[in-house]
C-alpha cells in the first residue's frame, strides 16, 4: 500500500509539472505586462486607482489595506473598466 501511494503522488507531481510548465510558457509575455501602465486596484466599493505599473498598484493595495479599506484587490484596467458599467 506505500507504493501505491508514492506512485499516485509521482504521477500527481507529474501533473503539477506539467501544468506549471504550460502557465509558465509565456512568462516573457507577462513580465512585461507587469511594467506597462496598465494595472487597476479595486475595494469593495469602487475602482481606487487606475493606470498603474504592477509594482504601483501593489504598494496602493498595502496602503489602503493600512488605512482599513476591505476589498482590496489589484485587475487590469480593463477589468475594471467592466466592473464600472
Amino acid at each position: 500500500m506505500l507504493t501505491e501511494v508514492k506512485e499516485m503522488e509521482t504521477e500527481s507531481e507529474k501533473n503539477y509539472s506539467l501544468e506549471t510548465a504550460q502557465i509558465g510558457a509565456p512568462a516573457e509575455d507577462f513580465s512585461s505586462e507587469l511594467t506597462e501602465a496598465c494595472w487597476s486596484v479595486v475595494t469593495s466599493e469602487s475602482v481606487a486607482v487606475s493606470h498603474l505599473t504592477y509594482e504601483e498598484a501593489g504598494q496602493w493595495a498595502k496602503d489602503l489595506k493600512k488605512q482599513g479599506v476591505s476589498g482590496i484587490c489589484v485587475i487590469t484596467d480593463e477589468t475594471a473598466l467592466r466592473i464600472v458599467d
